[in-house]
């Protein structure tokens, strides 16, 4: 399927809410890290997800993840 709208697309939309989606399985993945709370801005230009984190510690963190997907390669001639 070609893309017709990329700012944002809806297969960006779509992959920042499976991250948002994916924040319990991540946080297994963190080593005693906590996810505190997390968030998607869906619709600006490359969607955004915000994760907010407690490490073991108890500092607080944040990771941002920009999602970009890339123009469609144009057919070859």
């Amino acid at each position: 399927m070609k893309t017709q709208h990329y700012n944002p697309s809806p297969l960006e939309q779509t992959f920042a809410e499976a991250l948002l989606a994916l924040k319990s399985n991540i946080e297994e993945q963190l080593g005693g890290t906590k996810i505190t709370g997390a968030n998607a801005v869906l619709d600006s230009d490359n969607p955004l997800v915000h994760f907010e984190l407690k490490d073991a510690d108890g500092d607080q963190h944040e990771i941002v993840i920009k999602v970009i997907q890339r123009i469609d390669d144009p057919p070859e001639a």
